[in-house]
């Protein structure tokens, strides 16, 4: 849906585990998430196709709980200037190519939008360009977060899944392994008949979790904890 008036797309047709889902998200979103929580985004936020389209969409996320990341999705057509996204709001990142770092925790959190991989089922020799340029964008992030906090737990965040089931030697695989990144989060894949199309669980020292909402019943997931990072006991 948007929350747009303009816009009718309502999610419902998708199926129904999308009935009133924005209803359902945003109670188990403010039963779950204080102002001291992040929350990762990744992607596919507005059926807007112009950025003040998208505008009563941002309204809403603004208006819960928790500082927030936002990256981009395939259906993120109202994305802009990076520079100009990031001054519209105190408490959302709109995060491309760099990285947002939490010193305290010694993490640092970077994003892509990802594209189909060689080898998947949606990929064409007409997404080659398109896949470059989203590995491109993926080192310039860890490269930020190499620069700005060496040592720091790596974090991305991707829309589309970065490999499959079998796990896959993909681009983005080699790169969340060259980057040591501890953990990997993607959306993209909806229906419980795409859900198994990606990797979920730990392949070759990455995690990979799956996060699209529909998949987890638009209940928000515990990432990490930060009293459980080792050798820190903050809450």
């Amino acid at each position: 849906m948007s929350f747009n008036e303009n816009i009718d797309k309502p999610m419902d047709s998708f199926g129904p585990e999308w009935e009133d889902h924005a209803r359902r998200l945003k109670e188990n979103w403010v039963d779950l998430i204080t102002d001291d929580d992040l929350v990762l985004i990744p992607g596919d936020i507005s059926w807007g196709l112009k950025l003040e389209e998208a505008m009563a969409d941002f309204d809403w996320i603004h208006n819960l709980p928790g500082r927030k990341i936002i990256s981009k999705g395939n259906h993120d057509l109202w994305w802009g200037r990076i520079g100009h996204l990031n001054t519209l709001y105190d408490d959302i990142t709109f995060l491309q190519n760099d990285c947002f770092l939490l010193e305290e925790e010694n993490i640092a959190i970077t994003a892509s939008r990802g594209w189909p991989y060689p080898g998947s089922d949606e990929y064409t020799e007409h997404d080659e360009k398109i896949y470059s340029r989203e590995l491109q964008r993926m080192r310039l992030g860890l490269d930020a977060a190499a620069a700005k906090a060496p040592g720091a737990r790596l974090i991305v965040c991707l829309h589309y899944p970065p490999t499959d089931p079998s796990g896959r030697i993909t681009g983005f695989t080699d790169i969340l392994e060259e980057y040591g990144v501890w953990k990997c989060i993607y959306g993209h894949l909806h229906g419980y008949a795409s859900f198994k199309r990606g990797y979920r669980g730990e392949l070759r020292g990455v995690q990979y979790q799956l996060v699209s909402l529909d998949y987890l019943g638009t209940v928000p997931k515990l990432i990490y904890e930060t009293e459980n990072l080792e050798g820190n006991t903050q809450k």
